[in-house]
């Protein structure tokens, strides 16, 4: 069944120049599809007009009319007041009201229940249980828990969250809202590596239809089922994920260049053929009509086009000469806020050409270890550099001092350079024409990053930390941050939460959790394979050992007898696992324990079962 069809859909915005230009695609129920594309090639657009918001100049547009849709970058405004609890709970606004109407028959039945009002209640009651009421508090606390919003969240104004928290609590709301089609919109942007893992099981175990703009390549590896490129108004396809994609792109411009080039020599040698031919039938018709006629089939030959190869940019990091073993030592290093603890009893080093990633839930406090690091936050214990070491900083929040100066009159001012070298550095950094015009304060965030690496990679440096350096750029923007960072020779030490160019950068890990730093000397994959492994031990259940089967000893009193005992164990085995779902309850909001209680769960469920085979092979006799 198809879920989404677009045919030859047109979006322009100036005319003559169509954003959207005969896009056409279809969706089947049940696939996830990442819709992949430069930044500004018109994926939000397109969702816009799937979601109604924004109309189409041409074309045509389905979307199920049986089907429920929801997109997560649209964050919706809620009354004044609204705390993070009720936007969640908005999710179930009838089934609520069905609570409400199920309450009020409850009071007027408290004396005497009329046969009429017993058959509301009971119709109420039905619908309550069918829209998930029974099960609202679990799930609430389930999708919180998975996306890391703490009990304390819940409890504040929705209105005084950052726009990534704001991002985060309607993810989950739409998430309860049971949408049977999925828009994502870079849904991963603001969430920690915890919450995309949980977002990335939620989504592979979706029954529903998922779309997904997202630059996390990562996540695309894990959740999609093919992928739908948009470029210059149209569209291809690739039946797979990122990975596919990527080795079918690359074998298509190959084959297609590969196709160009010959039909190009096939050309050249007709043509040379031609003239030749032109030149001998001065006096020869015969000859002339020949050069004619095969012209005209080169005429008719089918073009292949070139193909395009996209823009790079083309720069790399000035380098500083490092001399010396040790770049920086922490000694006893620790930081509170008030009565929290961020980290402490921190003791590193850190030697040349070494590359590190903070890794840690959001709020453990990576980004403040840095600036704890670089001096721009106090701190406890001792840090000491070597004395050769010059470090460049790229911030997760870029700030500019001047945001009303162009970012040519930036470069002037700020890098002290002639107005050729800053026109040659902004260029190198695709900013050319008109664009090195515009006002920093009006940059994207994709841009403002651009445009600080472009500064920063002009300096000479041996120590380069990074704080989220992926986020706001677009695929083909961080493939160039990381050719880079590929040539850059000193030490790396970043923040990220982009696993694919973790794993591609990181040789130790730093695992800021409980105020404390662990030290992983190894990469990402090992870094992983360890955790899973601890993970694993805590929850491993102690799996009681099995009672064996007793066999009545004969004759029916003996069998009945052991019924009766199988009977009362199953009844203990039961009860000990309903307290286990009210401990599970309880505990939704703390992962750690969850965990640990659901594997417990699980060892008890097995011994229940065991008990019941055997309750069922003794009545057999």
């Amino acid at each position: 069944m198809i879920d989404i069809q677009v045919k030859n859909l047109t979006k322009f915005f100036v005319i003559g120049e169509n954003l959207l230009d005969g896009l056409s695609f279809e969706i089947q129920e049940g696939e996830c599809v990442a819709i992949l594309g430069r930044n500004g090639c018109g994926k939000t657009t397109l969702f816009n007009i799937l979601t109604g918001q924004m109309d189409y100049d041409d074309g045509e547009v389905y979307v199920n009319p049986y089907k429920k849709l929801g997109l997560i970058s649209q964050i919706p405004r809620f009354p004044a007041g609204f705390t993070v609890e009720d936007v969640l709970r908005s999710a179930y606004k009838d089934v609520l009201s069905v609570k409400e109407k199920m309450e009020a028959l409850e009071i007027a039945m408290v004396r005497d229940a009329t046969p009429e009002q017993l058959r509301e209640y009971d119709i109420l009651s039905n619908r309550f249980q069918s829209g998930g009421g029974y099960e609202m508090d679990i799930s609430v606390d389930k999708i919180c828990n998975g996306l890391g919003i703490t009990s304390q969240q819940r409890c504040q104004l929705f209105d005084s969250l950052s726009g990534g928290e704001k991002t985060r609590v309607n993810l989950a709301r739409l998430l309860l809202e049971k949408t049977d089609i999925l828009l994502l919109d870079e849904p991963t942007n603001h969430l920690d590596l915890r919450s995309v893992e949980w977002l990335e099981g939620y989504i592979n175990s979706f029954k529903g239809t998922v779309l997904a703009i997202s630059h996390d390549r990562y996540f695309l590896d894990q959740v999609a089922d093919r992928v739908i490129e948009i470029s210059e108004g149209h569209a291809s396809f690739y039946s797979g994920n990122y990975s596919f994609y990527m080795e079918e792109k690359q074998a298509r411009f190959d084959l297609q260049l590969k196709q160009y080039e010959q039909e190009q020599a096939k050309l050249k040698q007709l043509g040379y053929t031609v003239e030749r031919m032109k030149g001998w039938g001065i006096n020869n018709r015969t000859l002339y009509r020949r050069a004619m006629s095969i012209q005209h089939r080169m005429e008719r030959i089918k073009k292949t086009e070139k193909p395009k190869t996209e823009k790079t940019m083309k720069a790399t990091f000035g380098e500083k000469d490092f001399s010396g073993d040790v770049v920086f030592k922490l000694k006893n290093v620790s930081k509170a806020f008030d009565s929290r603890t961020l980290f402490s009893d921190v003791d590193l080093h850190v030697e040349g050409g070494e590359r590190i990633a903070i890794l840690g839930d959001n709020g453990t406090g990576k980004s403040t270890f840095i600036k704890c690091l670089l001096g721009e936050e106090t701190c406890g214990g001792k840090i000491q550099f070597g004395p050769t070491v010059k470090w460049g900083y790229l911030p997760q929040i870029i700030h500019f001092s001047h945001p009303e100066r162009t970012l040519y009159d930036t470069m002037l001012y700020e890098k002290s350079c002639t107005p050729q070298v800053a026109r040659d550095r902004l260029g190198a950094f695709l900013f050319q024409g008109e664009d090195v015009f515009k006002t920093v304060g009006n940059l994207s965030g994709g841009e403002q990053s651009r445009l600080r690496l472009c500064m920063l990679m002009d300096e000479k440096i041996n120590l380069l930390i990074l704080d989220e350096p992926t986020n706001h750029l677009d695929i083909a923007s961080r493939e160039w941050i990381e050719a880079a960072i590929e040539e850059f020779e000193g030490v790396l030490l970043f923040v990220s939460h982009d696993r694919y160019f973790i794993e591609k950068f990181a040789e130790r890990i730093w695992l800021l959790e409980d105020g404390k730093i662990r030290d992983f000397p190894c990469g990402y994959a090992k870094y992983r394979s360890i955790m899973e492994h601890e993970a694993a031990s805590r929850v491993q259940p102690q799996l009681q050992t099995k009672p064996k089967k007793e066999k009545p000893k004969g004759g029916t009193k003996e069998l009945d007898k052991l019924i009766r005992k199988l009977e009362r164990e199953i009844e203990k085995q039961e009860q000990v696992i309903a307290a286990l779902d009210a401990q599970i309850e309880a505990s939704a909001a703390d992962y750690q324990e969850l965990t640990r209680l659901l594997g417990e769960k699980e060892a008890e469920e097995l011994v229940l079962m065991d008990l019941m085979e055997q309750w069922e092979s003794a009545q057999e006799g």
